[in-house]
């Protein structure tokens, strides 16, 4: 057998390629692994259990049939090779050595307590829903639906996470699980310079105000609004520097502020689309002197220049295809995003990355 530059293939080459698809084609059976683990309690299984935990004990304390059993090694072992589980020695009481599972660094996010767990985001990505459109993507690449979410499910994403209630908060609680990380980074030493020296800062398509809570905690003297829809912030209860504002970016007038602050909201839309939203930005803030926008969002690496495998690269281009398949946005490079800021009419920019796959971007009229 030949390769596509006509060289002829040795064994070890041809069965490396070979085995590079298969393992292409099977990745998913890892991430479904760990979905079933989530929904088994096996984190907080090993985690309640405090030490090393015996395969005996594991078993004996999931809600699994008694037929099944001999099965949870194997689950088990995929998980501990994708790094999010390992093993220790342990002596157990008949003083024999065995083998104990413990918790990683990356498990614990999957802790139903911890307050930056991702099991929420996770069960939503992983939802009969949201997975549909993936099978519709050749589809979607023939005909002219804006995204394979509408190719899939007859309306837009938005459209349906209003009609299902149940699909809309599963997206809601992922989003304020990702808010209450982007929080604690937020708001460290590195981080909440962003917000010192402001008067006023209104949080753009915020939510419930994960976000602004956590600012208008740390800044007392910090006037903190969060903007959203009426259905969104409707019976929300502000503080004394947090207030909730009825409206839509792409219709109403942002309330002027020092700072907007737009978190993961970029994203979501079209270039033309996020034009509009920076302008409007822009409105907002030029009635206020040293006005900012702050941009939380992911800036690309330049994939050409890498020559190796990358693991936040590689997450970020699946976050650039959830947006293509679900809404009309994408993850955008340093080209991209200096297009955007300039097409909306703003001078300057900064680019901060700080904040793992995210960066701080403050734009300047």
């Amino acid at each position: 057998m030949e390769f596509q530059s006509g060289e002829k293939a040795d064994n070890a080459k041809f069965l490396k390629a070979h085995n590079h698809v298969w393992n292409h084609i099977l990745s998913v059976k890892k991430t479904l692994s760990l979905k079933c683990a989530v929904e088994l309690g096996i984190p907080d299984a090993m985690h309640n259990y405090g030490k090393p935990m015996p395969l005996s004990q594991l078993i004996a304390s999931l809600p699994i049939h008694p037929s099944k059993t001999s099965f949870i090694h194997r689950l088990m072992r995929i998980l501990i090779h994708s790094g999010i589980f390992t093993t220790e020695n342990v002596t157990n009481d008949n003083n024999e050595v065995e083998s104990g599972y413990v918790l990683t660094d990356s498990s614990m996010f999957l802790l139903k307590n911890n307050p930056f767990s991702v099991t929420s985001l996770m069960l939503f990505s992983l939802s009969p829903v949201t997975i549909k459109p993936w099978h519709h993507l050749s589809d979607w690449f023939k005909n002219d639906d804006l995204t394979a979410f509408g190719t899939a499910h007859g309306m837009t994403f938005w459209e349906y996470t209003d009609s299902v209630p149940e699909y809309g908060q599963s997206f809601n609680d992922g989003m304020a699980s990702d808010s209450r990380f982007v929080s604690s980074l937020l708001l460290d030493d590195k981080c909440k310079g962003v917000f010192e020296g402001l008067e006023s800062l209104v949080d753009v398509g915020g939510g419930t105000g994960t976000v602004a809570k956590a600012i208008a905690e740390s800044f007392p003297n910090l006037k903190c609004s969060v903007f959203d829809l009426p259905s969104v912030v409707a019976g929300l209860q502000g503080t004394d520097n947090l207030e909730y504002i009825a409206g839509d970016m792409f219709v109403d007038p942002i309330p002027p502020s020092h700072a907007i602050l737009l978190k993961c909201i970029l994203h979501d839309w079209s270039d033309e689309e996020c034009v509009k939203i920076l302008k409007k930005c822009k409105e907002a803030i030029m009635q206020k002197s040293r006005g900012k926008v702050i941009i939380i969002d992911m800036v690309v690496e330049d994939n050409d220049k890498k020559g190796y495998y990358d693991q936040s690269l590689e997450t970020q281009l699946f976050f650039d295809m959830l947006m293509m398949m679900l809404v009309s946005g994408k993850e955008r490079n340093k080209i991209e995003w200096s297009k955007l800021i300039v097409s909306a009419g703003f001078t300057d920019y900064k680019i901060t990355p700080i904040l793992g796959l995210r960066s701080i971007i403050e734009i300047y009229p």
